[in-house]
């Protein structure tokens, strides 16, 4: 067999030794797509309905059907936002809770189970082995530790407003008025830049960019503005984001400034949980009509 019959062998019994193909997943009574929802809750983020779609990639007809069966089972709960009442939150009761514990317990008895009787080291080694080539088939970089973090160079504002464009057309609809936005902004940071009060981060691997921050003068001597804080796809899920963050924040401190803020809508899910954790409180939330999207405009900001 090649490479390309070898790697669907092993899908094919892989499938069938976790148990895919059988009508529960671990005999839970839940479907495969019904246990992720449940992993996915249970991380606490504070999904929405649509920006859990766009997450796991399903069709959000699809997904709203299942969420229903799953409120109607006791374990999924939509919980109104606090800050913001027009917007509903997924969340998994006290049942849910339960279950997703029992899900996780289940499948590490099942993988548990796969390596009992191997040799420590060999088991460590088909764990890094999996790491390495999950890695390498997504695109993402093997290790946190080989992520560069650089100041902006040539080439890199291009990259951003390209990036810019495309993901956001893809996953918010915006049209091309955003992309004007984020070459504007680019090129006054670049014109104008104050190299003792602003800086920019670009995130490299491998040859690649995987995404950005700025930190720039805001409205006031002693305000910062977080800007361009952007992560590609396969970046995703690495901890990046939340370095990324942490570099800007720690910027501003030393900086001398007293405030940190930043403007954002409520769909960038993931972006705003990692602001929530580190500190920054919502001031404001809006609806807006901005690049041919019906939006919640935001402003966040934090004392640093």
């Amino acid at each position: 067999m090649d490479v390309i019959d070898r790697l669907r062998a092993f899908n094919r019994a892989h499938t069938r030794r976790l148990g895919l193909l059988r009508q529960g997943y671990l005999e839970a009574g839940l479907s495969l797509a019904e246990a992720r929802v449940i992993f996915e809750l249970a991380d606490g983020i504070g999904w929405t309905a649509g920006a859990l779609s766009r997450h796991l990639g399903l069709n959000e007809g699809y997904l709203s059907r299942m969420l229903k069966r799953l409120q109607n089972a006791g374990l999924v709960e939509r919980v109104r936002d606090p800050k913001d009442r027009r917007v509903h939150r997924l969340g998994l009761t006290r049942d849910g809770l339960i279950r997703a514990a029992e899900l996780t317990a289940l499948s590490r008895e099942q993988v548990g189970a796969w390596i009992a009787e191997m040799p420590e080291e060999e088991a460590e080694g088909i764990a890094n082995g999996l790491e390495r080539a999950e890695a390498r088939l997504s695109g993402r970089p093997e290790s946190f530790d080989e992520i560069e973090l650089r100041d902006l160079a040539i080439g890199d504002a291009g990259w951003l407003i390209e990036q810019h464009a495309l993901l956001y057309a893809r996953d918010e609809g915006f049209d091309a008025s955003f992309e004007a936005l984020v070459a504007e902004i680019l090129a006054a940071y670049i014109r104008d830049r104050n190299p003792a009060r602003e800086r920019a981060w670009i995130a490299w691997s491998k040859g690649r960019r995987l995404g950005s921050i700025f930190c720039v003068e805001g409205p006031a001597p002693d305000v910062a503005k977080l800007r361009l804080f952007l992560l590609v796809p396969e970046a995703r899920g690495l901890g990046l984001g939340q370095r990324l963050l942490t570099e800007c924040l720690d910027f501003a401190r030393a900086s001398g400034y007293r405030r940190l803020v930043l403007w954002t809508h409520e769909s960038h899910e993931a972006a705003c949980a990692l602001y929530r954790k580190a500190g920054f409180r919502l001031d404001s939330a809006k609806p807006v009509i901005s690049f041919s999207v019906d939006l919640i405009e935001q402003q966040w900001s934090i004392d640093l």
